[in-house]
């Protein structure tokens, strides 16, 4: 009853955060014009927070690993390599055409890359490390491009670097709920082998389960959910390693039906804080990404001392 307690104390606070970003300073002259672009703004922070703490907690528990997020499969460098290599050719494509390419070509990785070396490896940790690689090949083919394009072509790319709530394109917002939604609702069924997998691989195969189909199904969920959030918004780095591990601190519980629903909401009441200081206190000045990996890589540190001194 205390962990449901909580999650609605979350909700509540998930919810006062929105209100206030909706009406905070509003313009009440301009409100026809203003008010429907905050709503779209919020909406997408409430979708990309959602899918950002709800793939890390699940990542974190396939890996079984605490300080690991979905980064490191190597979409957020994919992303940034597609979006690159647009400006660097001189392709001009429709705003929806380069959101579902994005989402098209991220998930074609991963799922080449999962089932080419999940029928080899059979180890989560070896798919991972294939995947940082790739991450760091694409990153350096981005940088290669990037020097060489014009000075203001750079600027394009440099836009879509970092996660944004203000130039995302608003056309593709119902898309993207509907691609989530989809993804989600053909996963009900595998959630609740979440908590014999975060027993471990020898223990899940031991209970029964098949460990190897649960984890590739994962994998490639978490592919496609990531690849809609970074298409929709941008790459966020370490808001999912500090939601997850924050739901996994406040709720001392292994039933990943209330992990899962914190996780999302500490995402969305971090993304809510970090947007209405950025527009209202900042005046756009500092980047979202700024304030999510300050706060989020000093977390980071704290966990890895902490781990070191168990």
């Amino acid at each position: 009853m205390t962990f449901r307690k909580n999650i609605i104390l979350l909700a509540v606070v998930a919810f006062i955060l929105s209100i206030i970003f909706l009406f905070l300073q509003l313009n009440w002259q301009a409100f026809n014009f203003v008010m429907p672009r905050r709503v779209n703004r919020l909406l997408a922070i409430l979708l990309s927070a959602g899918i950002i703490g709800f793939t890390s907690l699940i990542f974190q528990t396939i890996t079984n690993n605490r300080i690991l997020t979905p980064t490191i499969i190597g979409l957020d460098s994919l992303y940034l390599l597609i979006q690159t290599f647009l400006v660097f050719t001189g392709l001009t494509i429709a705003s929806q055409v380069n959101f579902f390419l994005s989402i098209g070509l991220m998930v074609l990785f991963s799922s080449v890359l999962f089932a080419i070396l999940m029928k080899r490896a059979h180890n989560v940790l070896f798919i991972l490390l294939v995947g940082m690689i790739f991450g760091t090949l694409f990153s350096s083919l981005s940088l290669f491009m990037q020097v060489l394009i014009d000075p203001n072509e750079f600027a394009i790319i440099q836009n879509r670097m970092f996660a944004s709530f203000t130039n995302m394109n608003q056309n593709v917002l119902l898309s993207a709920f509907i691609l989530s939604g989809i993804s989600v609702i053909f996963s009900l069924k595998v959630f609740k082998y979440l908590d014999v997998l975060a027993l471990g691989r020898e223990t899940a195969v031991n209970l029964g389960v098949e460990y190897n189909k649960l984890v590739n199904r994962f994998l490639l969920l978490i592919a496609v959910l990531v690849a809609i959030s970074t298409a929709l918004v941008g790459p966020v780095t370490f808001l999912g390693l500090l939601v997850a591990n924050l739901a996994r601190e406040l709720f001392k519980t292994y039933k990943h039906s209330y992990l899962l629903i914190s996780s999302s909401l500490l995402a969305m009441i971090v993304l809510l804080i970090g947007q209405i200081l950025l527009e209202h206190v900042t005046g756009f000045r500092t980047p979202m990404n700024v304030l999510i990996n300050f706060f989020g890589g000093g977390y980071f540190l704290f966990i890895l001392l902490k781990e070191q001194q168990t």
